[in-house]
């Protein structure tokens, strides 16, 4: 199984908390096609096997024309074997989400929407500096349901003077509108954004981690009396509707990053695009691939692996780890899981080690524990 991502560097506007790499001007976006299409014939021959899952992501791939996905499709499925179940996702907006655009989407290969609502009240839209309103979140859900049967939407948690009411209110209101995936992040400040500065000067209100933890607790608790499983730490799904794409990254499955800021993975090595789309433009137009490239050692693997899996609801495979690493790493990754399994963060049932509920909203600091340097001596 493989899989191909596509990131489509183009934005209305700039949301406050935003670090992705896109540009809120799009002269540059029928170019900017061509040269995926390059990209991908240059790359063809980095992906074995039939393509499982096409993900687009961004940026706001939604901007994309009917013309423009075609051009798009036509030279994947030119370079690339795409298996007739493949999973492919397009990122939307609520705002590009008219009727004509719906029947556009639903005529091409795409087959699963994820629609960026984030709230569904004023209050928080305004200070994310998002697109949309929340007239348009619900109409644009209400919409796609028409047209496809697998939607998720985005919501973030977590947001400053954000009480847990309105919070519940959020899921509550997904639930109501009947999707059958959320994604549900806490709002992180990330350097050189605009929240961060606000946040910095006294406009906006710091981020609490309490408040996003106890959001998160009744999120885990809401979901699952709703028959949503919590496959993976950020994701929540009905049985028959998990992101196949999430799951493959998870898993650690080879994928074929392509666009500016775009990252590739194939087991060994991770490679990644440039953030800079004339830099890119001007690569793709020589016939060269705007990348670099790093071998993962044997480390490098192993850590990776201990963070991806600790996030899934299957956890750590103890067997795995030694087959793919050794005895020596299975011992130490027992050792350093016992300070979590005596205090509940951790759980073993049978060959897998797995966050606990109580430890779910803290397996980023379990994952750095087990994480190694160096075995030697």
């Amino acid at each position: 199984m493989s899989g191909i991502y596509l990131h489509i560097p183009f934005c209305k506007q700039a949301c406050h908390y935003c670090d992705f790499h896109f540009s809120t001007s799009l002269r540059k976006k029928e170019a900017l096609v061509a040269a995926l299409c390059t990209e991908i014939r240059l790359r063809k021959d980095e992906l074995n096997g039939p393509v499982e899952t096409i993900y687009f992501g961004g940026g706001t791939p939604s901007l994309l024309t009917a013309a423009e996905l075609t051009k798009i499709f036509d030279c994947i499925y030119t370079e690339f074997t795409v298996s007739e179940e493949a999973e492919i996702t397009l990122e939307a907006n609520p705002d590009d989400l008219s009727e004509m655009k719906l029947e556009q989407l639903a005529a091409s290969p795409i087959n699963r929407l994820s629609i960026g609502v984030q709230s569904f009240f004023e209050k928080d839209l305004r200070l994310m500096n998002r697109a949309h309103d929340a007239a348009e979140a619900h109409r644009s859900i209400e919409m796609a349901k028409r047209y496809f049967s697998n939607i998720s939407i985005d919501l973030i948690y977590g947001i400053p003077d954000m009480g847990l009411s309105r919070w519940q209110q959020n899921v509550e209101t997904a639930l109501a509108l009947g999707v059958p995936h959320l994604s549900c992040y806490a709002l992180t400040v990330e350097p050189k954004t605009a929240l961060k500065s606000f946040i910095e000067k006294g406009v906006v209100a710091p981020v609490d981690d309490v408040l996003a933890q106890q959001h998160h607790a009744w999120l885990l608790e809401r979901t699952e009396r709703s028959g949503f499983e919590n496959y993976e730490f950020s994701n929540f799904g009905l049985p028959g509707f998990h992101s196949r794409n999430n799951m493959a990254y998870w898993q650690g499955k080879p994928y074929l990053g392509v666009g500016p800021s775009a990252h590739s993975y194939s087991g060994t090595q991770r490679s990644w695009n440039v953030a800079n789309n004339a830099i890119y433009l001007k690569k793709i137009a020589g016939g060269i691939l705007p990348l670099e490239r790093e071998n993962l050692s044997l480390i490098d693997r192993y850590n990776e692996y201990v963070m991806t899996r600790l996030r899934t609801a299957k956890g750590i495979s103890l067997s795995e780890i030694s087959e793919a690493f050794g005895a020596r790493h299975r011992e130490y990754l027992e050792q350093q899981a016992q300070q979590h399994l005596v205090a509940n963060r951790l759980e073993r049932v049978g060959e897998a080690l797995r966050v606990t509920r109580a430890g779910k909203f803290l397996s980023d600091g379990i994952a750095s524990d087990l994480f190694l340097i160096d075995l030697k001596g």
